[in-house]
């Protein structure tokens, strides 16, 4: 064999191993595209045991009168450990003494995607949940699985586990239907000055003019009593 020849059949297999090299290369890049796609439909979480709780006057993300005297708008975020805390803790208190008495009217709101993307797709979720009156029910399961990784596919599961219509819920969801609003909170919320969740507006009229108190952080059932019933002096009731 000639020594041209050699080099030829040389580059040959050089050419042959690059093209394999490329096309293995090829190959794992769109198995990695697929899979991002796939995994975050398959990571669902069992979820913890869940027992409804009872909203007074429910009404998409608000309970309460909407003619009391006191309202209180909470900023808050899925993935906030101390927004959890007040859910569990302190948001049950606070419904048996002022909510279903008629005295303070609640808001809940999110700060869209303050911590993590995730809060956004459970925001949304909620507010899809909230077109059949379960907003209340799937905002506390989802604060039961704070630590669970939050995607379309789990808020699915959820929905199901509440007795969602499979069709409406998904369809709300993969639209993006509740999208802007849930992003307008956020927007809302660091207009009003936000910093940290969760954060409580209390507001109410005093001789025509609306004052507001700002209740920054988790506080604990004595320090919503002590404002409250402040403003309820101040309003002679």
């Amino acid at each position: 064999m000639s020594k041209r020849q050699e080099m030829r059949e040389k580059r040959q297999k050089q050419q042959q191993t690059q093209r394999i090299v490329i096309g293995s290369i090829v190959l794992l890049g769109a198995l990695l595209v697929a899979l991002a796609f796939i995994l975050p439909s398959l990571n669902t979480q069992a979820s913890v045991p869940f027992e409804p709780k009872s909203r007074p006057q429910a009404n998409f993300n608000a309970m309460g009168d909407p003619n009391a005297p006191i309202t209180i708008t909470e900023y808050s975020d899925y993935k906030c450990s101390h927004c959890g805390d007040f859910t569990l803790e302190t948001e049950p208190e606070l419904v048996k003494e002022y909510i279903e008495t008629g005295k303070v009217y609640f808001i809940y709101r999110s700060m869209a995607d303050w911590i993590t993307p995730e809060s956004l797709v459970a925001i949304e979720a909620s507010y899809c949940a909230g077109d059949e009156n379960k907003f209340w029910e799937f905002h506390d399961i989802v604060f039961l699985n704070q630590a669970t990784t939050f995607n379309n596919a789990q808020m699915t599961r959820w929905a199901n586990e509440l007795g969602l219509d499979p069709d409406s819920f998904n369809a709300c969801l993969s639209s993006g239907k509740y999208n802007e609003l849930a992003k307008q909170d956020g927007i809302d919320g660091a207009a009003l000055g936000v910093e940290g969740t969760p954060t409580f507006f209390i507001t109410y009229t005093l001789n025509g003019e609306e004052k507001q108190v700002v209740l920054p952080g988790a506080y604990p059932i004595d320090g919503f009593q002590k404002e409250i019933n402040t403003i309820l002096t101040e309003l002679g009731q």
